[in-house]
């Protein structure tokens, strides 16, 4: 069900060359397919396309926009995304394609889109071993982020049936793979400088690791750090500008940050004025909510001062966000 309170039919797609086309078109086209990976079933959305990862949140009810795992077909893609310290890759030549994610810092070339990140400057990557989620990668050709397909606080899924049981009639299509084999959620582990962090336990463990790299894993994020994984309370990129929140009216100088048709009064006096979306979609607006914050607060504008936005469908994340961005900090 969308935030306009439509279904779509969901499709079962079988794992033979028809349904790996049909799924790969999906995904090109912005649609959500869910797939096997080794670990449990993805949601999986074009990582390039916020409107489509916008998507995700919306079928999952996701509470916050915490950032999702891209998945791609080989370390070579995954580089064009993120910069590879000497520590991760060893990690990704040793266990890609496998049930690890690695968080590196954003690279230069990165496509991946600033709601799939969160709004971080670090990416999380992962290039799945399942035969088939390799074969939908490689047709889609572009990254793909996936969080379990399930919806937000109900337990992964490891079969189609179980997909179907959570999302059926919320997203295009399934494609069946049989059972996935580990069954948990991969292990993440952040190369951002320093000792690499283990953020998540999961399909690869510690002990593997270190042996790899012949030292210990810190564990969880260093203090004080935002969240850069899934798993980890959200707290994301936060502009420069103070956030006013609810604003029925703009302040001269302020920049103006709106949602749906309404002008409030003051607007003529902006500094800058962006719409997250002119007629009031909130798929829309969870899209374009990272990239407007990051370009009204490149104005140098002290303050942005956001028009109320609705608590309900995405609105609920989105309001999550701009509150977190509005925190004394």
């Amino acid at each position: 069900m969308n935030d306009h309170g439509s279904m779509v039919q969901t499709q079962r797609l079988a794992a033979d060359t028809a349904g790996l086309a049909h799924a790969a078109a999906i995904l090109q086209g912005g649609g959500l397919v869910a797939f096997p990976t080794e670990t449990v079933y993805g949601l999986g959305a074009d990582a390039t396309n916020a409107e489509a990862v916008a998507g995700i949140y919306a079928a999952k009810e996701r509470p916050s926009f915490n950032p999702l795992i891209a998945h791609l077909d080989s370390i070579g893609a995954a580089e064009a995304q993120g910069e590879f310290d000497e520590t991760a890759r060893r990690l990704a030549r040793a266990f890609w394609p496998g049930p690890l994610t690695l968080v590196v810092p954003v690279a230069k070339t990165c496509t991946i889109s600033d709601l799939a990140r969160a709004g971080l400057d670090s990416v999380a990557l992962r290039v799945p071993a399942h035969l088939l989620a390799h074969a939908l990668l490689e047709k889609a050709g572009r990254p793909i982020a996936a969080p379990s397909a399930n919806r937000s606080g109900r337990v992964s899924p490891t079969e189609a049936d179980h997909v179907l049981g959570d999302l059926d009639g919320r997203i295009d299509a399934v494609l069946d793979g049989g059972p996935a084999l580990v069954g948990v959620e991969s292990t993440i582990v952040a190369c951002l400088g320093g000792a690499p962090r283990l953020l998540r336990p999961g399909g690869v463990a510690r002990e593997a690791i270190e042996a790899l790299l012949g030292q210990a894993l810190e564990s969880g994020a260093e203090p004080g750090a935002n969240p850069v994984a899934p798993g980890m309370l959200a707290s994301h990129y936060a502009p420069r500008a103070r956030v006013r929140l609810n604003a029925s009216a703009i302040e001269p100088g302020e920049a103006a940050l709106l949602f749906g048709p309404v002008r409030p009064s003051g607007i003529e006096a902006a500094r800058a004025v962006v719409s997250l979306s002119e007629n009031g979609d909130l798929t829309e607006a969870a899209a374009r909510l990272f990239s407007s914050l990051r370009q009204l607060d490149a104005t140098g504008a002290k303050t942005i001062a956001v028009s109320p936005v609705p608590e309900t469908g995405l609105g609920e994340a989105i309001n999550d966000r701009l509150r977190r961005a509005a925190a004394e900090r």
